[in-house]
Parts: structure tokens; C-alpha cells; sequence
């Protein structure tokens, strides 16, 4: 008869009790949820919206197992996924487009088994369920950004290389650049050629002036709109890794869509929240020089933002740069103030852009934008003190840490090249 000493029994027994244990969650099931997030930063999950949500599904005659606030989310319980459906129809008519509301599978572990980390063990999309997005991305708004960006750039060249000009505008697809001279169009489009050789360039005069038309060539504005599907493919990528979601799915569907599915996620919400939010960044100037008249359209040349505060601010539209300067995007606190903040790394087209701007407009105030789901708001918009090089920048301005933590997650994971519309969303 084999005999062992007893440690190694009780060991044995210790090993077994403890697997018992962690494999236990698997055994309670889910419960069908729906899970409501805000979307913009300034929105709060908190009891305000928590009564609000119990209110309409009260209204609605329709008995939840459970409504609870947990952490940035107020999540929903209900007995089957008839409820669940019905319920998330209401509320998303309740609560609008500034929320998302989402099916969710909550695990009905004990507190006590989650508190030992004890989780359901995660399986594929076909095994485990999940969700899946289809999304689409704007080729317009790529093309649109494009013709920005080179409007700006233009502009820097001709500097460079002092070449006097009148102006550069944009009519539709194509840049027409305005000069004084025949001597100067000649010196500039010479210039031009050798930088732009993705545009066309043509002479024309019309009312006394020398215009130099730039159209994007057809096999360049292919590559543009190619390019910007695969940018965003790599920032969904980087948003999903940032999620931490095991085994993704992320591939190309077509010319212009992205097929995206998420096994075993638990936070269907947030995953849909990440993935939508079209984060983009932009730093302008303000136009202090015009007033803001109520209920008139802003002068030509500018547009209207929103700050943190509800107060309307004029800018230009003359984009200084985006978030595809930026390198780096860390949350973090303001020395001065300790407020949270988020410190951005910029590039080196971008420390030379922000360094020149700040050179040129010392005493003027900076606007910070951060566009989400098609719609700007200004973060902050300080006055320059000084020359600022270095490529280190910071943004802050009435900020939480969890604002400042998801502001640096997106602005980090990437810019969208072209903003993407999620049109298909199944919970397998």
C-alpha cells in the first residue's frame, strides 16, 4: 500500500477545493441586462440618471430583477430577454442619442466568488456569445481631411520658399491658390510640383487675378480613401487592446466597412462606446476679433464651439494640427493646479506646427477641440504666454480622472482617419 505524508494530501485536497471553487461561476448562468452609458464627457452615470431609468421602466410596466450604479454605468437585470429587449427600446426613446443603451449577459455569481476574482471562463463568439459590430467609414470626410490638411500645408510652403500670394481656398475638390503676379503663380507652382505631387495644377486668371488650381489626382484620392480604412482598422486594433478583449476579430468588409466582433465581452457598452467615439483632436485660434451674435451664423472663416462651461467660443477654421501629430497621450495632474489633465507627446511635424503657432500668436488664446460622435467641444482654450517647443503639450480644464484616463486612451490609441458609423450591431 502507498503511503504519503499528510501535507501532500491536504495539498492535494487545498489544489482540488480551489479549482472547485474558481470553476463554480460557470455553473450560475447570466442574466440578460441592458446597460446604459453616457456618451458625452460632460453627462455623469450617477442617481440622477439611476432614477431616471427606474422611472421609465416603472412607466413601462416592466419589472426589473435589479437596477444598480456600478461605476460608470447603471446596469439593468431582468428574467428573460424578451424584458431585456423591450426594456432597451424604451430606454434609448427615454433617454436619446447622449446615451448608449446596449444588451448585455451579466454573470449571476455571488459577490463573493467576483470578490475572489472568480469569473465565468471566456469562450469564442459561436460558444460564448459576444457582440458584433459592422462599421462604415465616411470616405468623404477622409477626402474632406485631406483637402484641409493640404490647405494648410500650402500655405506653409509658399512661406517657406517666399512666394507671395494672395490667399488659399478650397471650392469643393479642388484648392485654388491666388497670386499677385504671373512671376509669383510661375515661382509657386514650380514649388508646388515638387511637394504636391499627389495634385493636378493648372494656370487660370479670372477677374484681374492669377489663380493656380490644385485637383487630387484619381489614383491619389483612391489611396487616400485606402489609406483610410487601414488607419482605422489599426486604431480599432489599438482601442480593442485597450479593452483587453481576448482573441478579436477586426477585418475589412468591403471597400469602405469593418466588420468587428468581441467574444466573451462583459461590457458590451463600453465596447461600443470605444469603438463609436470618433475622438479626433484639432487645435485652432480663437477669433476674438468678431462678436457672437445669438441666433446669427458665425462669420466666414469660423465656426462656433462649445465649451465644458455651456459657453460658446469663436474659432477659426484653420486647423493648426490633429491628433495624427500626436505620439503619445498620458491622463495625469496639472502641477500648478493638480486638476486631471492629459499630457500629449507630439511628433516632430507637430512640435515645429505648435512651436510656430505659439511663436506667432503670443497673447492670443489656443483652442483645444476634441470632436466626439461628429460633435466638437472645446476642452480649453488658454491664453499663450509664451513660445512653447518641445512637443510636450497639456490639455486640461474641468476634467475627472476618468475623463482624462478615456481622453488619453482614444487620443493614444489613435485618430480615426475618417469618422466610422457603427450601422449593424447583433449580441450573439
Amino acid at each position: 500500500m502507498n503511503r504519503y505524508p499528510l501535507w501532500k494530501y491536504l495539498l492535494i485536497l487545498a489544489v482540488l477545493l480551489a479549482g472547485l471553487i474558481y470553476t463554480l461561476p460557470n455553473f450560475f448562468g447570466e442574466s440578460p441586462a441592458v446597460q446604459v452609458l453616457p456618451l458625452r464627457a460632460s453627462l455623469k452615470a450617477d442617481a440622477a440618471l439611476l432614477g431616471r431609468v427606474e422611472a421609465a421602466l416603472k412607466t413601462a410596466n416592466l419589472n426589473a430583477e435589479k437596477v444598480e450604479l456600478d461605476g460608470t454605468s447603471i446596469k439593468a437585470r431582468f428574467a428573460d430577454t424578451d424584458l431585456q429587449g423591450k426594456a432597451k427600446d424604451v430606454l434609448k426613446e427615454q433617454l436619446g442619442e447622449d446615451y448608449v443603451v446596449a444588451l448585455n449577459l451579466l454573470p449571476r455569481s455571488p459577490q463573493w466568488l467576483t470578490n475572489l476574482h472568480a469569473l465565468p471562463m471566456y469562450l469564442g463568439l459561436d460558444l460564448r456569445g459576444g457582440v458584433h459590430f459592422l462599421l462604415q467609414v465616411d470616405m468623404k470626410a477622409a477626402l474632406d481631411k485631406a483637402l484641409e490638411a493640404a490647405t494648410g500645408d500650402i500655405r506653409v510652403a509658399l512661406r517657406e520658399e517666399n512666394v507671395a500670394y494672395s490667399g488659399v481656398s478650397r471650392e469643393g475638390n479642388m484648392l485654388l491658390v491666388k497670386f499677385r503676379d504671373a512671376a509669383s503663380r510661375a515661382k509657386g507652382e514650380e514649388q508646388l510640383k515638387q511637394r504636391f505631387a499627389d495634385y493636378a495644377l493648372n494656370d487660370k486668371e479670372q477677374g484681374g487675378e492669377f489663380l493656380l488650381q490644385a485637383t487630387l489626382k484619381p489614383e491619389a484620392e483612391h489611396r487616400i480613401q485606402e489609406s483610410a480604412v487601414q488607419q482605422n482598422l489599426l486604431t480599432l486594433r489599438n482601442r480593442v487592446n485597450e479593452l483587453g478583449v481576448a482573441e478579436p476579430v477586426i477585418q475589412q468588409q468591403g471597400a469602405d466597412r469593418v466588420g468587428v466582433q468581441l467574444p466573451g465581452v462583459q461590457d458590451t457598452a463600453r465596447a461600443k462606446d470605444i469603438l463609436g467615439r470618433t475622438a479626433t483632436l484639432e487645435v485652432r485660434m480663437v477669433d476674438d476679433e468678431h462678436q457672437i451674435v445669438a441666433g446669427a451664423a458665425a462669420p466666414f472663416g469660423t465656426e462656433m464651439f462649445k465649451d465644458r462651461d455651456g459657453k460658446m467660443i469663436l474659432v477659426k477654421k484653420q486647423v493648426i494640427f490633429t491628433g495624427e501629430r500626436i505620439n503619445d497621450a498620458q491622463p495625469g495632474f496639472d502641477n500648478r493646479t493638480n486638476e486631471a489633465a492629459v499630457h500629449l507627446n507630439l511628433d516632430g511635424v507637430g512640435a515645429r506646427l505648435f512651436k510656430e503657432a505659439t511663436r506667432e500668436n503670443v497673447g492670443k488664446r489656443m483652442a483645444i477641440i476634441l470632436f466626439e460622435k461628429g460633435k466638437g467641444e472645446i476642452v480649453t482654450a488658454p491664453v499663450i504666454r509664451e513660445e512653447i517647443g518641445g512637443g510636450r503639450v497639456q490639455i486640461s480644464g474641468s476634467m475627472t480622472t476618468v475623463e482624462a484616463q478615456d481622453t488619453a486612451l482614444l487620443l493614444r490609441a489613435g485618430a480615426l482617419a475618417a469618422p466610422m458609423e457603427i450601422i449593424e450591431e447583433r449580441t450573439v
